[in-house]
């Protein structure tokens, strides 16, 4: 996947038309078929596999009748790109000469992605000879094939291009294929086109990125890399592994927005929302924070253009989807998500070093989400203070409470630090929460308690516990390294941390997104029991900054295994059974992979374990990293902080030691 290009074959590397089978620009599958034939028959294929975000390689043998013995003459290795680019290269160790017929059935039906993912993609379309390949027409656009060399033969009507290859003793021949999606004049769409994209409202026009910023750029005609070059060497080689996968994964979802081309940020995931998803492309940028701030105030900068900017209760809101929230709750609203995380993701990443001209650039947008949050808990519908979600008469979910409290104060401390008004207003509001919120959402019980899921528009606590009441671990950073308090007191976080340990909540993959005590739970329910990355690395963070070590450790290593299962690239979630000496996580049949959330998830729960607080604006770094050390020793380098390289290395025994930061930085306490 490079979007907005990307391809999708089962491990032969045969594209059959069948399923999600193909290659895909801009939203649209260019070809559905490509099946080879070399001497009559379908290559051997030994091993197909992903070698970058962007390719797949697959390698196998070729098969002619009179050879003798077990051993095959011809190797075939087949280079797949996701911008539309195959090289088919066949090599021989015979000692004679080969005369090597090769065919290679084509076809394609230009479906929408949306269409394909739901089983409703039409038939295939008739080609036609097209220069040195094959031409398929639809509505308004056409999908190029062209082959080098130049095929002996073409049949267009079968879709079927052939060659003759004469391969010398110990030589080799490559056949490349390259398709592209053409569009007539004045068809072309204005968007990606992508299955989750939508067209967005006029907003408040935010500028550009700085000029001057020169960034690593992907293969083909993708936007540039917008984090540093990460890297981790640890006493637990799948951690190394699991980072690089995941970065990866990350740069073949990146997008440029099409109102600013420079402004980039990632999709949600393939194959369900391979366009913009506000609440998960904050998530991805804030949780990608250790290794630069460019994703962020790219993914800020798109996001503030979509702000609601006509004057009434929504001003300032930024529009989402609904989501599912499960059997025991309503669907919650990702614009609500998104709206809060805003000032989060801006507050955090001046923290981590977005120069102060960027940040003040933005802070109007991220004011205008403060006064969305003010007017939305003030109104006569909010219950007690409380911010409904998703509509104005509730439900009050113990997640939203905890975004809008962080965003609160994280937000205070932007408009404080920049002289606007309204600071002491949000941490009045947020300190008045806390204390109500420790009584209404907590229940009591013989067991020491829980926190609400939820209350209801009537204000009824919902008693069911998930994954969700880990966000009420995730506080944000402050000034100095410090970190903003929580909406829990000290003794319910403690036993907040025990319930995600225990034994109903830790599937030891993760997390399940409802314990298996509560009716309703099912291991693959998507948000009743499946276990999804995403939250299990919030929670991961938020127990190791509140000195939970050994829950944070435990759920640490769950999704290492998990992750290794997976081949280091974790899908969006996967099902929540417990684990056992001889199992392995099964992937939801409906996940993303990659997913944005997921692979940043990783990257989050990682870097977690280094304990990394900065404070840029104040030229200070803390270091407090896990004493228990889950994975051993670590090393991280090229991770970014004030715009500069960092590395930092974790001993054994806990220790933090800083190796490479910016001039002037220095270590806080």
């Amino acid at each position: 996947m490079a979007l907005p290009a990307l391809a999708v074959s089962p491990a032969s590397g045969q594209l059959t038309g069948q399923g999600l089978d193909g290659y895909y620009r801009d939203g649209r599958r260019i070809l559905s078929r490509c099946e080879l034939r070399a001497a009559g028959d379908e290559p051997l294929v030994v091993q197909g596999r992903l070698t970058g975000a962007d390719r797949a390689r697959f390698v196998g043998a070729i098969r002619r009748t009179g050879e003798r013995g077990p051993d095959p003459e011809i190797r075939m290795e087949r280079l797949r790109y996701a911008d539309g680019t195959e090289r088919i290269t066949f090599r021989s160790s015979s000692a004679r000469p080969v005369r090597l017929p090769v065919e290679i059935l084509l076809g394609t039906d230009l479906a929408e992605l949306g269409a394909v993912a739901v089983g409703l993609a039409g038939p295939e379309l008739r080609a036609a000879v097209h220069g040195s390949g094959l031409r398929w027409s639809g509505p308004g656009v056409h999908a190029v094939l062209s082959a080098s060399p130049t095929p002996q033969d073409a049949l267009a009507s079968a879709g079927l291009l052939r060659w003759e290859l004469d391969l010398p003793p110990g030589g080799h021949h490559t056949l490349e294929l390259r398709t592209r999606l053409e569009h007539d004049a004045g068809d072309r769409p204005s968007d990606h086109g992508l299955a989750g994209s939508h067209r967005r409202p006029a907003g408040p026009r935010i500028p550009g990125p700085r000029s001057g910023i020169v960034l690593p750029r992907t293969r083909g005609e993708g936007p540039p890399r917008p984090w540093a070059a990460a890297q981790l060497e640890c006493d637990d080689h799948r951690a190394d592994a699991l980072l690089s996968g995941s970065l990866d994964d990350l740069r073949g979802l990146l997008l440029r927005d099409p109102a600013a081309p420079m402004d980039v940020y990632v999709a949600g995931g393939f194959p369900w929302r391979c366009g913009l998803a506000p609440a998960e492309a904050l998530w991805t940028a804030r949780m990608l924070l250790p290794v630069g701030t460019r994703l962020a105030a790219g993914t800020l900068r798109a996001l503030a253009r979509t702000q609601q900017a006509t004057p009434g209760a929504d001003f300032g809101r930024i529009p989402g989807a609904l989501r599912d929230a499960g059997p025991h709750a309503p669907p919650s609203c990702t614009g609500v998500e998104a709206t809060l995380l805003f000032p989060t993701v801006l507050a955090e990443a001046r923290r981590w070093g977005l120069p102060e001209q960027e940040t003040e650039r933005l802070l109007p947008a991220a004011e205008r989400c403060l006064r969305w949050l003010r007017v939305a808990a003030a109104s006569p519908g909010a219950g007690h203070g409380y911010l409904p979600d998703p509509g104005p008469d509730g439900p009050y979910r113990c997640e939203t409470q905890a975004h809008a409290h962080r965003a609160a104060l994280l937000g205070a401390d932007l408009l404080d630090a920049f002289g606007y008004a309204g600071a002491a207003e949000l941490r009045e509001w947020a300190a008045d929460l806390r204390v109500r919120f420790r009584t209404d959402f907590w229940l009591e019980d013989r067991a020491g308690g829980r926190p609400a899921a939820l209350r209801s528009a009537d204000g009824r606590p919902m008693p069911h516990l998930g994954s969700t009441t880990a966000h009420l671990l995730d506080t944000g950073l402050l000034g100095r390294g410090a970190l903003a308090p929580g909406l829990l007191d000290a003794a319910q976080t403690g036993q907040l941390a025990r319930l995600l340990a225990g034994p109903a909540l830790d599937s030891g993959w993760g997390l399940r997104g409802l314990g298996a005590k509560e009716s309703g739970y099912n291991p693959f329910g998507h948000r009743s029991g499946a276990v999804r990355v995403h939250e299990t690395a919030i929670a991961v963070a938020g127990l190791a900054a509140a000195g939970h070590e050994k829950a944070a450790g435990a759920l640490t290593r769950g999704v290492v295994g998990a992750a290794e299962s997976f081949g280091h690239r974790l899908p969006e979630m996967y099902a929540g059974e417990q684990r056992t000496v001889d199992s392995v996580p099964v992937p939801h049949p409906a996940a993303c992979r990659p997913a944005a959330v997921a692979a940043a998830g990783a990257v989050q729960i990682l870097t977690a374990l280094a304990g990394l607080r900065p404070d840029v604006p104040a030229g200070t770094v803390a270091v407090r990293p896990l004493g228990s050390t889950p994975l051993g020793a670590m090393q991280f380098t090229g991770l970014s902080v004030a715009e500069q390289p960092f590395a930092v290395r974790i001993s054994r025994l806990g220790m933090g030691m800083v190796e490479v930061a910016a001039d002037g930085l220095q270590l806080g306490s």
